[in-house]
Formats: structure tokens, sequence, C-alpha cells
């Protein structure tokens, strides 16, 4: 068994004791990310609306809304990884590719929630 130094030194514990580089806007993309997935899901429960992407539409046709959301979680989580991997060498590229997600994916949260208010006679 391990003694505690050897604990402390262990991958796991020094891979997540440290702060990740671009925490908060990792944080705010998967936030937006969360939205877009919870407007979609709004949108695709009330009728009348279908998924526009063929990739998440083939997820959501042959494993239904858990395949769907799943798809879409593992899609966030590539982005994720791939702006911490790109981090650890160049931060500015890293918060740039965060940044131009987060902007889109607000874009199309928008967009879904003005077609919600439209569909419901609010806009």
């Amino acid at each position: 068994m391990k003694g505690p130094e050897e604990l402390d030194n262990s991958l796991f514990h020094r891979l997540f004791r440290k702060q990740l580089p671009l925490e908060s806007e990792t944080t705010l993309f998967i936030l937006v990310s969360a939205l877009d997935i919870f407007m979609t899901w709004i949108l695709l429960s009330g009728g009348g609306f279908i998924e526009s992407n063929p990739i998440a539409r083939f997820f959501l046709d042959h494993w239904g809304r858990k395949g769907f959301v799943g798809f879409k979680f593992a899609c966030v989580a590539v982005v994720c990884i791939i702006a911490q991997i790109v981090a650890t060498q160049k931060p500015h590229l890293a918060r740039l590719i965060l940044l131009v997600g987060i902007t889109v994916v607000s874009f199309v949260v928008i967009y879904s929630l003005t077609l919600w208010m439209r569909a419901n006679g609010l806009a």
C-alpha cells in the first residue's frame, strides 16, 4: 500500500491539484453549450422543428434524445480537451478557440430562443 507521500505524487493528484488553464473560458463554453442542448431539446419537444445538423440528427434518429445529448456533450468535451492541450503551448490561441466557440454557440442559443418565442407567440 502506498504511503501519503506516494499518493501526493500520483499522476492523478498532480493533474488535478493545479488550476486548469482558461477555467473561466472553458466553464462559459460548457455553459452556453448546455444552453444550446437545452434549447434544442425544448424545440424538438414542442414539435414542428427538426435538428438541422445532419450528424446530430443521425444520433437523434438512431439513439434517441439520450444519444443526441451524449453526442453533443462529447463534442463539447473534445473542444475543451483540445483547448486545454493547446493552452499548454499557446494559451492565447486556446483562449481564441474558446472565445470563438462561446460566440458561435451563443448566437445559436439566441436564434433558438427567438424560434421558440415566435412559435409560442411571444415575439
